[in-house]
């Protein structure tokens, strides 16, 4: 479980995956439509990048709580991050530039996005090799729904970044101590992308320890020096757990959480301890010191820079962070259909996520993906028999490492309380992981039918053999993907039958709003003038930035009920299907004007109300 540095090849490789990746969501997504969650993020990036134009004009005023709130309060149930990059990039090629709206929104969520394919060709070619390393990395994006979400100014592409990027820091930390600081960096830019990567520490913390455990093997000093080690981490949490009981419970344990207070004092005892103990530890045994360097990085660095980067915990950091920590531990429940049932609250399908990721990865990935893994879970079960392990070569700790990597989003997600929406988004974490693996198989693969052929062509070069492979895996989720962009949320795989097949095996049809980009063109040349214009599931915000970004008419206005409409575009839903119902009442007919039909399945469906 080594951390090898790239070559200088794999470093330009990196840099040219993004680049593509970069131009590819550059160039593509002005047809992709406006979330709900999307307009949202706009409407509070504009508002964030107010408070920067304050405190550029008026610094003292800036840094009141007043003017933070006034600025930072809207949509504080989510970190800022992405949302303060969207703002001050809208700021400088929108307001500055004059480059479109959206696109100037979006810019920095295509550099997060991108970022994927560059660490996933570096960490499964330092793994695996570059055939697998360039699979991992060319696949990704060609799965449509990553695609789709990757062209979006939200945070679940972003997050999945940020947990890469987390755990290549971590595992270059092996070689070099300054990764394992890096790697508290990119945990505390990660929590402020996203809630998902709280679960990182739990994931990694066993892989270092272990490290450290092993690596202090025969070397009782470095032994002392680890039990110390996770003993100051042990402390700290006895003490915090022994002053919630003496304060009486958690209300009153948030109160008294100030910054002269012992839970401050805690805290930074835990930080001067890593300090000291790591500093002690260095001379003794290199490994086990940079094995440990990432939890106390993590641990401490993680909440500072969560501190630091949202303006709206500085006045009050523990009340809104408890707040914010809250609103996810009880987030809603929101309607989703599957398998034919409509699901509105727990308990969950267990087998939702997989069953989902089957039938919505493009088969040719997601088959490969399926293979890695088993391989991987293959390999370890039979090494643990002594009659068995001279069969396959043991799993290696990093091999392990990217296995629970793959799973753990999926495994959060699986468990039957955790709300079940928005497609495949929740545990892009664990998708990378799953296309390192995927990646592996198909290197295998590759290698032993060259192996196969050279015994006929000793001839014949290694990639003779891997680009046929690698179209015959990669052309079908390219045309799927070019087949039902840019209407992302509608993507279903051949083992769905397509979406013809998953309508009849009553899955979601689509979501999020975002294909009414599909009957926009036709409003625009039939509505009246000033025409009144419901557009189911599309909010006020989404409704403004399709006008100012020049894809609806600007005299047409939003109304919210069918009754008060002259034409509505019904987002189909079997969870509002009382929406189409109600506009046939409201319109006297039952006949649609247009729609958008995917591989002939409704998606969207337009009524006009007679004159």
């Amino acid at each position: 479980m080594t951390g090898r540095a790239a070559t200088r090849e794999e470093k330009l490789a990196a840099i040219a995956l993004w680049v593509l990746a970069f131009v590819a969501l550059w160039s593509t997504e002005a047809a992709v439509g406006f979330t709900r969650d999307e307009s949202v993020y706009f409407a509070a990036a504009e508002g964030y990048a107010s408070w920067f134009r304050l405190l550029v004009r008026a610094p003292a005023q800036a840094f009141t709580d007043d003017a933070i709130v006034r600025a930072w309060d809207y949509n504080h149930e989510h970190p800022v991050l992405m949302k303060t990059l969207f703002g001050l990039s809208h700021l400088l090629f929108h307001d500055g530039l004059g480059l479109r709206s959206a696109t100037a929104f979006r810019l920095p969520a295509f550099a997060m996005a991108a970022l994927v394919p560059a660490l996933c060709f570096l960490l499964g070619s330092a793994l695996y090799g570059r055939t697998a390393g360039w699979f991992a990395a060319l696949s990704f994006l060609l799965v449509p729904r990553q695609y789709f979400n990757a062209e979006l100014a939200c945070f679940d592409m972003p997050v999945a970044a940020m947990w890469l990027l987390v755990m290549y820091c971590f595992w270059r930390a092996l070689e070099d101590t300054r990764w394992g600081v890096l790697c508290g960096v990119a945990f505390g830019l990660a929590i402020a992308t996203k809630h998902n990567a709280l679960f990182l520490p739990f994931v990694l913390t066993p892989f270092a320890l272990w490290r450290a455990w092993t690596a202090s093997e025969g070397i009782p000093e470095a032994r002392v020096r680890l039990v110390r080690f996770v003993g100051l981490f042990a402390s700290v949490a006895v003490l915090y757990g022994l002053l919630f009981v003496f304060l009486g419970g958690g209300a009153a344990f948030q109160k008294k959480f100030l910054l002269l207070s012992p839970h401050t004092l805690f805290f930074v005892g835990l930080a001067v301890g890593c300090v000291w103990l790591l500093r002690d530890l260095r001379p003794v045994s290199l490994p086990v010191t940079r094995a440990l360097v990432p939890v106390a990085a993590m641990a401490v660095l993680g909440p500072v820079l969560f501190y630091l980067h949202w303006p709206y915990l500085w006045h009050a950091p523990v009340d809104r962070t408890a707040w914010y920590l809250a609103f996810h531990a009880t987030h809603n429940h929101y309607a989703w259909f599957y398998l034919g049932t409509l699901m509105r609250g727990p308990p969950f399908p267990l087998t939702y996520v997989v069953v989902k990721t089957a039938l919505t990865v493009p088969t040719s990935l997601f088959a490969p993906m399926v293979t890695g893994f088993i391989a991987l879970v293959g390999r370890a079960l039979l090494s643990l028999s002594a009659r068995t392990r001279d069969w396959v070569r043991m799993p290696t700790a990093t091999d392990a490492l990217v296995g629970v990597n793959a799973v753990t989003s999926i495994l959060v997600i699986s468990h039957p309380q955790v709300p079940h929406f928005g497609g495949v988004k929740h545990w892009f974490p664990s998708m990378p992981f799953l296309g390192i693996l995927a990646g592996a198989a198909v290197a295998r693969g590759c290698f032993a039918l060259w192996e196969l052929l050279k015994t006929r062509r000793p001839s014949l070069p290694s990639f003779a053999v891997t680009v046929p492979v690698f179209a015959l895996l990669l052309v079908p989720a390219l045309l799927g993907l070019v087949r039902v962009f840019p209407y992302g949320t509608a993507a279903y795989s051949e083992l769905a039958g397509g979406l013809p097949g998953a309508a009849t095996l009553g899955m979601q049809r689509q979501f999020w709003s975002s294909h009414v980009t599909g009957v926009l063109p036709w409003i625009n040349e039939h509505a009246k003038p000033g025409a009144r214009v419901y557009l189911h599931e599309v909010n006020g915000f989404s409704f403004r930035d399709y006008q100012r970004n020049g894809m609806l008419r600007t005299d047409v206005r939003a109304v919210n009920s069918p009754f008060d409409a002259d034409i509505v575009a019904y987002q189909y839903h079997q969870e509002f299907r009382e929406h189409e119902f109600l506009t046939w009442q409201a319109f006297g007919t039952r006949t649609p004007v247009t729609g958008l039909y995917l591989d002939e399945t409704p998606q969207v469906i337009v009524y006009q109300r007679p004159e």
